[in-house]
């Protein structure tokens, strides 16, 4: 990996950019982690190991890394272990919520949100969805709204969502909060305790493979019933391969979907690393990374969708240059006419400065 990464003057910089250039050699200009995270090598090693012993009849103990990739998250966003489900999508646990609600229910979400996250909401027409502007998403609650879901950072622009104010409008009107915090978790200091529900892949900036989600609910399992409840939800599980579930797990286990092993033997991985690096620095990093971007395109002419405090920057009227971008060894997103480039641990000052070379041009 070649690049500068930002000036720091914390004496935990060398220790952040020697294990990040341990586990990362892309060999273009990745810009696009938004879309999907590059996998450390530490989490690739591991997934071959998982692979060739089950090959060869001997299998890891991947059941294990579930766990352990399952503690890892919970110590991120700082909830108990026994809040977390593992799975696989978004869209699964959204529509376990969905299902959870009365007849009538009115759902407040915002405008231009992930599909994953709102659809299995609109799926059930006897719900009443309220889709308004981001900005005005706390101030639009009000009495009988049930539940506000809503992205933690927009996948489109990289907006965040003020969810202090959310979770406070949400608690004077009764309604609960879900958040998905898919283009948070790995860069945002994301307090999940603080809401009533919580969901995240992993595939983006928590850098696992695909096939990995975390939810959380609340210490009383939020009123949720497990309806896709396998034998893993079991409290013995190994015990719960025939017939009826005599006893679903006490914790948030009861809504683990039955999980993709080897994605989560490189989760374990992954999760490792970021607890290593520390968001808090690696926020520091891709925040850094993000501005130097923003006030070269200042220079250029351009103005940005307004996200502060965000690594995803997004040009309106530029994405038609993704295509050639990417034949030139940039790899970026054209989401909604935007031109979508995020920042992440592995991005160095090189990296910004090509890109902003390519558009000059």
């Amino acid at each position: 990996m070649d690049g500068e990464f930002p000036e720091s003057h914390s004496g935990c910089m060398e220790t952040f950019e020697s294990l990040v250039r341990a586990e990362f050699a892309p060999k273009n200009t990745y810009l696009n982690t938004a879309s999907t995270g590059l996998l450390p090598a530490r989490t690739v090693t591991a997934m071959r190991v998982a692979v060739e012993s089950a090959a060869a009849g001997d299998p890891t103990d991947m059941f294990g890394d579930v766990e352990a990739s399952r503690t890892a998250f919970a110590r991120l966003v700082g909830v108990p272990r026994t809040r977390v489900a593992a799975g696989a999508s978004v869209a699964v646990y959204s529509g376990l919520i969905a299902a959870s609600l009365p007849e009538g229910a009115e759902v407040l979400t915002a405008e231009g949100d992930f599909s994953s996250l709102v659809n299995p909401f609109h799926l059930r027409p006897d719900l009443k969805v309220r889709s308004v502007p981001l900005e005005r998403l706390a101030e639009s609650v009000r009495p009988g709204t049930a539940l506000v879901a809503v992205s933690a950072a927009q996948s489109a622009d990289g907006r965040i969502a003020d969810l202090a104010a959310i979770r406070e409008a949400a608690r004077r009107h009764g309604a609960r909060t879900y958040v998905d915090a898919s283009q948070a978790t790995g860069w945002l200091d994301f307090d999940a305790d603080a809401h009533d529900y919580s969901v995240s892949v992993g595939f983006k900036w928590l850098l696992c493979p695909r096939g990995v989600a975390f939810l959380v609910v609340p210490e009383d399992l939020g009123g949720l019933t497990p309806l896709f409840a396998g034998w893993v939800a079991g409290e013995r599980p190994w015990d719960a391969c025939y017939g009826p579930i005599d006893e679903l797990a006490r914790s948030a286990r009861r809504f683990d979907e039955s999980p993709a092993l080897f994605s989560y033997a490189g989760a374990r991985r992954s999760l490792e690393l970021l607890a290593e690096l520390g968001v808090d620095t690696v926020r520091a990093h891709d925040l850094a990374l993000a501005d130097r971007f923003r006030t070269g395109l200042a220079t250029l002419g351009h103005t940005t969708v307004p996200s502060p405090g965000s690594p995803i920057v997004s040009v309106p009227g530029l994405g038609h240059r993704q295509g050639e971008l990417s034949a030139a060894g940039i790899e970026l997103s054209d989401r909604a006419g935007n031109l979508r480039t995020a920042f992440h641990l592995y991005n160095t000052t090189d990296d910004v400065d090509r890109l902003l070379d390519a558009l000059a041009s």
